[in-house]
């Protein structure tokens, strides 16, 4: 039966259930419900006493509504969409007459099964559930539910069609052949508001443990989709006029940028990240971005570490504050402690990262170089070769193959650096981590043409690199890594 409610009163309900994974304070609500004006203690428990009459909860029973004491309130009870309650013959709500998207939807649909065996049902359906639960951990993305995307399992429907009955912008089909021991999984990725096709695979695989090849499957479609939604995106805000940017078309913008690996290009990122933290200043993915954007920078030799430090530790700390389930407000804590030589608290944050999403190729890679400064090169090689596994496509590629680099040099492999050194540089000509390892490793096997050329082209990148700058700047835990680090560069003429 529909409930009568004050314009303020009904956007407080919906605030606090667009935002049921997390907390939200008292001065958020201020924020968003009444702009920011003064509002007495008063009003604002009296609205929350009105919101909670209106869902049937109370001040005592707080079964939907709970007050964190100290902290604000938080929505606790099952928010189901109209879509999730239909049965399989109606035609579903769109999302957006729910609950209104602060991020763009993803559907994935359940894979078609071309096998001509219904036995084999559970292998095309388990496919589709663990990409969409995969997904799900991105964060960014709305991902719609498994019950909801698989009402349209065994029905003929345009696609544009169920893009506008979920509420989605992005689609991901596909289908599964399986023929004895042989499985050919095809699936693509599509922009229903332009029509095109942003990514489109196959994946042939031989069947001895049929969980296993599900989860490969799996993993290698999501972190393929991943960075092809943030392109996508960063084209949608571009197109965008300056003045109709809201704070996730700005993020948007940013990551375009900070994929860019250049310093003005880390400083445009920047600048529109604090714009969307002004619109926002809990935005959790603005935060954790500007955070690592931040760190990032200082540890190219774009800026200082020590004029970064306090603001980027800050800003992660906020991040993870505003959203302790997003792994890039993770990350950005775990960079910030790396450079603070806190370096079990890094591993943990980058582990914790992981845990909430396992595909994140850029904690992965992160990760592994972290270990790697701690003295676990092993630990960190391997972390290194997953992460190059998980996004062979990603924008950030040349930073993984530096990074595998300086992974490879500090365990004294000095040839191998040189070949992910110069595959770094062939994919980004201007990457400074690269030019810093191919120097260092050239120097070490006492190629002189290759340390001059390597070194030429290192102060073309970092003017200001020097032995000096190394030993203050990169945090390697063991005094013994340091001074290998330094004798390479050292040997190859760095002063």
């Amino acid at each position: 039966m529909p409930v009568s409610l004050e314009p303020q009163v009904f956007d407080l309900v919906v605030h606090l259930m667009e935002n049921r994974d997390r907390v939200v304070s008292k001065e958020e609500l201020i924020e968003k419900i009444w702009h920011g004006r003064h509002v007495a203690e008063s009003t604002l428990t009296s609205r929350i006493n009105a919101a909670r009459k209106a869902v049937g909860d109370s001040g005592s029973e707080q079964a939907l509504i709970r007050t964190i004491a100290r902290k604000g309130f938080r929505f606790v009870g099952a928010v189901q969409t109209a879509a999730e309650e239909a049965a399989p013959a109606a035609m579903p709500r769109t999302l957006e007459q729910a609950v209104p998207l602060d991020r763009p939807g993803i559907a994935v649909l359940p894979f078609t099964n071309m096998s001509g065996d219904r036995a084999q049902e559970y292998f095309s359906d388990g496919i589709s559930e663990d990409i969409i639960t995969a997904l799900s951990k991105l964060r960014w993305f709305f991902v719609i539910a498994r019950n909801s995307s698989f009402v349209y399992k065994g029905r003929s429907v345009h696609i544009n069609e169920i893009a506008r009955e979920l509420g989605v912008r992005y689609v991901v089909e596909g289908s599964v052949r399986r023929s004895g021991d042989q499985v050919r999984i095809s699936a693509q990725l599509n922009d229903v508001t332009t029509g095109s096709h942003l990514w489109a695979e196959r994946y042939d695989r031989s069947i001895e443990d049929v969980f296993a090849v599900q989860d490969e499957i799996t993993e290698a479609i999501v972190a393929a989709v991943e960075p092809h939604l943030y392109a996508a995106e960063s084209f949608r805000a571009q197109h965008k006029t300056p003045g109709s940017l809201d704070a996730w078309d700005l993020v948007m913008r940013a990551l375009s940028h900070f994929w860019r690996v250049t310093r003005q290009d880390n400083t445009v990122a920047q600048a529109l990240l604090e714009k969307a933290i002004d619109i926002d200043p809990h935005y959790g993915k603005a935060l954790g971005l500007l955070a690592n954007s931040r760190i990032f920078g200082a540890h190219m030799g774009w800026a200082p570490m020590g004029s970064v430090m306090e603001q980027a530790t800050r800003e992660a700390l906020a991040a993870v504050e505003a959203d302790s389930e997003d792994a890039w407000a993770h990350v950005g804590l775990a960079y910030s402690y790396l450079f603070a030589r806190r370096f079990d608290d890094a591993i943990a944050e980058f582990e914790l990262a992981l845990r909430l999403n396992p595909n994140f190729a850029f904690s992965q890679a992160f990760y592994a170089v972290t270990l790697c400064y701690a003295g676990r090169y092993s630990e960190g090689d391997a972390a290194i070769k997953r992460a190059l596994r998980l996004s062979p496509r990603d924008p950030l590629a040349a930073t993984y193959y530096g990074l595998g680099a300086y992974i490879q040099f500090a365990g004294g492999h000095y040839n191998e650096a040189i070949r992910l050194a110069r595959e770094s540089l062939r994919q980004r000509a201007d990457f400074v981590g690269a030019h810093r390892v191919l120097t260092a490793a050239a120097g070490m096997i006492g190629d002189r043409e290759l340390s001059a050329i390597a070194l030429q082209g290192l102060r073309q990148v970092q003017p200001n690199i020097s032995l000096a700058w190394i030993a203050r700047e990169l945090p390697m835990k063991l005094a013994e890594d340091r001074e290998h680090y330094l004798d390479g560069l050292r040997r190859a003429g760095l002063k």
